[in-house]
């Protein structure tokens, strides 16, 4: 079964290499609301058990006949994602939607289940649905994402306003922020990345994944604009602080 990564790159426009698929969905492996919804805590990812929340929603959605039903095809779902069987999750989840289109935890896992497909449109409708549903931000770097993945940047400076100014966690404003410099190197905007990205920056002393990610995306367009000492610097800190980051080593080793 393809990866992640190959599924995106399969679907992802030609022109644009590996080393800007810092996708959002390689630091949200385990961590997607979606699923976390879909599973009590404690629970493992074979015996998946709806939140109490989610099952309210389903009764009030389609009643109390047929909620158990959907609480279950919902459970598989979340069961096949969490072991990156999109196609399996995709297909259970479209019925699913079709069936309880104001679920708002259907919407989301079904637009991440996409997104994951590198099917950006679909991905786009679905998690646009969650968001009105909601009014929450919390997927707002991935659909910002995927219509960068279509070329809409309007669409992502719209999001990212609309992220910053919810103030939510620390993580998915940096998730926020490395889609958007993407967005702008995409365009060739690479100064304008630089300084989306270095914007408060520091590396903290004990930094966790989304600052690692940070790290890497900005050393990168460093590289890409010719800065070979500011590069081979952040590549060799992030080194340090993880040497198991993605390609990191080698990057460190070719760069310049």
């Amino acid at each position: 079964m393809a990866s992640a990564r190959e599924e995106a790159d399969r679907h992802g426009p030609p022109d644009r290499s590996i080393d800007e698929w810092v996708r959002v969905d390689d630091v949200r492996e385990e961590a997607t609301s979606a699923v976390k919804r879909g599973r009590r805590p404690g629970s493992s990812s074979s015996t998946v058990e709806i939140e109490d929340e989610v099952k309210l929603e389903l009764n009030r959605s389609v009643g109390a006949v047929r909620a158990p039903r959907l609480e279950q095809r919902l459970a598989d779902a979340t069961r096949a994602f969490s072991a990156e069987r999109y196609g399996d999750a995709a297909r259970i989840l479209r019925k699913l939607v079709e069936e309880a289109p104001r679920v708002a935890a259907a919407r989301e896992l079904y637009g991440l289940t996409l997104y994951r497909q590198g099917k950006w449109k679909p991905a786009i409708k679905e998690l646009e649905a969650f968001r009105l549903l909601t009014g929450s931000a919390e997927q707002h770097p991935v659909l910002a994402d995927s219509y960068r993945a279509i070329g809409n940047r309007a669409m992502v400076d719209e999001l990212w306003e609309d992220l910053r100014s919810q103030s939510p966690s620390a993580e998915l404003v940096i998730e926020g922020r490395i889609v958007v410099a993407g967005t702008y190197a995409d365009t060739g905007d690479l100064s304008g990345a630089i300084r989306l990205l270095e914007q408060g920056w520091r590396m903290p002393k004990r930094p966790q994944e989304h600052h690692l990610r940070r790290a890497y995306a900005l050393a990168d367009l460093y590289e890409r604009a010719g800065d070979v000492a500011r590069a081979r610097e952040l590549f060799s800190r992030l080194v340090a602080a993880d040497p198991e980051f993605g390609d990191a080593r080698i990057r460190l080793r070719n760069v310049g």
